[in-house]
């Protein structure tokens, strides 16, 4: 293999798979990028078996073939190159050469059939999902997703695809994110549900951030996610297992509700959050006429208490929260007034947007009670 790459186009799509290349891995290989030279252009694939990227850059080919080097090493040396052309060479005993400029240096690879087989792209089954969509679904719930490896099923979130719309739901047990966008028209009968890993749905977030694509082509087989973004093709291992009954958790009779301006109410949380057990992070919300109070108290650190003007004309009720996870929520929807829906004390409370009637997107986002 013999190929000729602009710097700027190499480092690009070394970047975008930075994500995917295992750090601390028992089998070295995973720790290589594959490189392959056809045509016109260079393959680069990674995988850390779970997940995996292959992507291309324009290239001249001067003799086609594949090599694996080390994904670290040649990121972090390609970053310091200068500008220009780099010319790339495999030797014998899977060295590869890298030249560019007057800098020459040789790196260890390792035999290309060692690197894992990766499953095609089923390109007859693929559905077009428009992209910003899929963006605004994964930036809405991927905080809620479980990060306790033992519950297996909660390690990602559920996509739910049918004619009409999208939905999305992530849950780790104490809070639950809910997001459905009502204005697709997709070529799917019925009703499809798959369960997206967590480190796929960061990946496809870094992705559909630093792209401008407007449609992600999905596809799946019996193990595999696919998706498709531009010219990068991204897999994951599909979860399996049953994904808890969501519907069961939503709240039906939260028959009380209060208003607040998104900002207004995160920073009151945020100062009254400092004096909350740091174990717990348990903060008091004690909604009242006209005010909602926000306090918490810690026999080390002190107390503190932020009150909110509101047109709240209801009984007073007092409910604690885990102060995290209302904050990771509020940090979410950025601006505009939120709506806090609850019943008792005991009861999930939910918070949602204060959206128009007819907006496309309906986000609700529901927090399991605390007893302070």
């Amino acid at each position: 293999m013999e190929i000729s790459v602009s710097k700027s186009d190499l480092l690009k799509e070394l970047t975008a798979t930075q994500g995917v290349v295992e750090r601390k891995t028992t089998i070295p290989i995973l720790s290589n990028f594959l490189f392959e030279a056809t045509g016109d252009k260079l393959l680069i694939t990674a995988t850390d078996l779970d997940l995996s990227l292959r992507t291309s850059c324009p290239a001249k080919v001067k003799k086609e073939g594949s090599c694996t080097i080390p994904a670290r090493k040649l990121y972090d040396y390609v970053k310091l190159l200068g500008d220009g052309d780099i010319g790339i060479k495999l030797l014998e005993n899977h060295w590869v050469q890298i030249r560019s400029g007057r800098s020459n240096t040789k790196m260890v690879g390792m035999a290309r059939a060692n690197f894992p087989t990766l499953p095609q792209f089923p390109t007859e089954s693929a559905i077009a999902l428009p992209a910003p969509v899929l963006r605004s679904l994964i930036a809405r719930t991927i905080f809620s997703i479980s990060n306790e490896e033992s519950r297996y099923t909660l390690n990602g979130a559920l996509l739910v695809l049918k004619p009409e719309s999208i939905t999305m739901v992530a849950t780790d047990g104490h809070r639950l994110a809910h997001i459905e966008h009502n204005n697709s028209k997709l070529p799917v009968s019925g009703e499809m549900k798959v369960l997206v890993p967590k480190k796929a749905m960061a990946e496809l977030n870094t992705l559909l951030n630093s792209a401008d694509i407007q449609v992600v082509e999905f596809a799946k087989d019996e193990s595999t996610l696919f998706f498709r973004i531009g010219g990068r093709l991204l897999t994951s291992r599909q979860l399996t297992g049953q994904f808890p009954n969501y519907e069961a958790v939503l709240p039906k009779d939260n028959n009380k509700s209060v208003t607040v301006h998104c900002d207004e109410f995160s920073s009151a949380i945020q100062r009254v959050a400092q004096f909350a057990d740091e174990r717990s992070n348990a903060i008091r919300m004690r909604v009242e006429k006209n005010e909602l109070k926000v306090s918490s108290s810690n026999t080390e650190t002190g107390e503190s208490e932020d009150s909110i003007e509101t047109s709240y004309e209801g009984d007073p009720v007092a409910i604690g929260f885990n102060s995290q996870y209302l904050l990771e929520f509020l940090k979410v929807v950025g601006s505009g007034d939120v709506r806090f829906e609850f019943k008792d004390s005991q009861t999930a409370g939910q918070l949602r947007p204060d959206e128009a009637p007819d907006s496309e997107y309906k986000y609700r986002y529901i927090v399991m009670p605390m007893r302070i």
